[in-house]
């Protein structure tokens, strides 16, 4: 078939990439519900080519058309080269892993107090930095030994862990400090994001706290945050950040001590209360400590630890990588139409994972729209203008393709037509679903699954559209070895992050370290070794 292609040239002014069309929102004013942010898309010319293929629908006289034959066979390309290229390979797989959640989970609920010998931290010099830390914050960060014990801790067993979290925490940071300052709640508050979620917007613990500041259902629903079968708001970053200042704010008012309003925001303020009348009235949180739950007895040390290690990172050695982006490098656009988050990355040509990781509250993937509700595409600042010029062709392109898509199958309902696929190293759902001609969300409907996160080794029921051969079940690359080295072809599209999951057991690092290049030296034709 041949491949429809919706070229947009000549693109916008340098000092207008930034700009809103009259219905692009902030979430900010989103939130108030009073005013629209409303500025003009300036620009040149765009010049849209559109490529003749059989109908499947036409606009009316007078508008672009948007022509297609199947939904296999179109691809859009807008004008701007895809934000992947300057997004480090971090944040495509943020999003689907479990691991650092479960290490910093580990790192605050299995604290033991023991006393560590590390010697290139003299106790002196603690006692010193926690002096500085305490002058500027007003948080009570006193010297003793059971939050020494617990910073030489993190220090001798868990740089890897905070070096990664130092990375992801230039995307999120921006945004926490500026609603944390609109409330008068101490910057510093950032550092409970850590310690609740490892800064995963899609977290969610044993017990059904959810999202980057883990909340409940219940206190969820409190504070505004709206869950349903298509949306969790408590995986919205800014509006889970907003409710999270509002229970904080309300916790500080009840007890007037920051250390106080920490521990009540993770055992609840019946619970604190509780410790302050066994201790026989004190309110210092280190003097009730002993009287809190054990989880909530590490809770705060875990979080004075890490502020800890934040300001002195570079003391300590600490090289996290440079993230080219935070949150304030992307924007919002109003969803006008029922859209999915894998057809909004094949219009952008982002991949589907950054997608995902800039719209984690969609928990199907997919956009909906409900009359006198609000929701909202968010995407790389560069990309907002590009969209809103083409929403018509795009929500006509989006309907088409969903019409196309949503009619009934019987064959899926057939048993015998039904395949078990087992998990590899490496896969997750939208590379699973691409293999098999499937969406993501079907796979998530026929699994039973809540969420992305997929384990080496699990089964899943799928029913491929696409002819299943040995090509499809064992997609393992081409190689050559050489001098006892596989040798791997980069072909276009590749990317670090595809190339190490098509091999087993290696990383992004490995294949850089092992070629001496960087993701953003990657071309077609290159020859990579991709062997231990």
């Amino acid at each position: 078939m041949r491949l429809l292609q919706l070229y947009c040239l000549m693109g916008f002014l340098l000092v207008s990439a930034f700009a809103k069309a009259q219905d692009t929102l902030s979430y900010s004013s989103f939130k108030k519900k009073n005013k629209e942010q409303i500025t003009t898309l300036k620009r040149d010319t765009i010049t849209v080519i559109d490529s003749i293929t059989t109908t499947s629908f036409v606009n009316e006289t007078n508008k672009r058309e948007l022509k297609t034959t199947s939904r296999d066979s179109i691809v859009f390309k807008l004008e701007d080269e895809p934000f992947a290229a300057r997004l480090d390979s971090l944040w495509r797989n943020e999003l689907a892993r479990m691991d650092l959640f479960d290490s910093i989970n580990n790192m605050v609920h299995e604290l033991d107090y023991k006393e560590e010998v590390y010697l290139d931290l003299p106790t002196d010099t603690l006692k010193k930095r926690l002096a500085r830390i305490n002058e500027r914050t007003p948080f009570n960060v006193d010297y003793n030994t059971s939050l020494e014990s617990v910073i030489k801790n993190y220090l001798k067993r868990h740089k890897p862990s905070m070096e990664r979290l130092m990375e992801v925490s230039q995307f999120y940071f921006p945004m926490f400090e500026e609603t944390l300052d609109k409330y008068d709640i101490p910057l510093e508050m950032k550092y409970l994001a850590i310690v609740e979620s490892a800064l995963r917007p899609r977290a969610k613990s044993r017990v059904g706290a959810t999202g980057l500041w883990q909340f409940m259902f219940t206190t969820g629903k409190m504070y505004g945050l709206d869950v349903n079968s298509y949306v969790d708001e408590r995986m919205d970053p800014i509006m889970a950040t907003e409710a999270a200042c509002q229970y904080l704010s309300k916790l500080y008012d009840l007890f007037g001590d920051w250390d106080l309003a920490l521990a009540s925001y993770n055992s609840g303020p019946g619970n604190v209360s509780k410790a302050i009348r066994r201790s026989g009235g004190y309110k210092n949180y280190w003097n009730i400590r002993a009287n809190l739950p054990r989880e909530t007895a590490g809770y705060v040390p875990a979080f004075l630890a890490t502020m800890y290690l934040f300001e002195y990172a570079e003391e300590h050695g600490y090289q996290p990588k440079k993230a080219p982006v935070n949150y304030f490098q992307t924007d919002t656009v109003h969803i006008k139409q029922l859209i999915t988050l894998e057809q909004v990355a094949k219009i952008t040509g982002e991949p589907l994972e950054v997608i995902q990781f800039l719209n984690p509250s969609y928990k199907l993937d997919i956009i909906p729209f409900v009359e006198k509700e609000t929701y909202y595409l968010r995407l790389p600042s560069e990309k907002i203008g590009t969209f809103v010029q083409n929403e018509e062709e795009i929500y006509a392109f989006a309907k088409a393709e969903i019409d196309q898509r949503e009619k009934p199958l019987p064959k899926f309902t057939t048993a015998s037509d039904q395949i078990r696929y087992r998990v590899r190293s490496g896969d997750y759902l939208g590379k699973i679903a691409n293999r098999y001609g499937v969406r993501v969300s079907q796979i998530k409907k026929w699994n039973n699954l809540r969420s992305n996160n997929l384990r080496v080794g699990q089964r899943l029921t799928i029913y491929p559209r696409k002819p299943v051969t040995s090509s499809t079940t064992t997609s393992t690359p081409k190689t050559v070895v050489t001098n006892g080295k596989k040798i791997y072809t980069v072909k276009e599209g590749d990317s670090l992050w595809k190339i190490a999951n098509k091999f087993p057991g290696v990383s992004v690092k490995n294949i850089e370290v092992w070629n001496d290049i960087s993701s953003n030296k990657l071309k077609p034709g290159m020859k990579l070794v991709v062997s231990k």
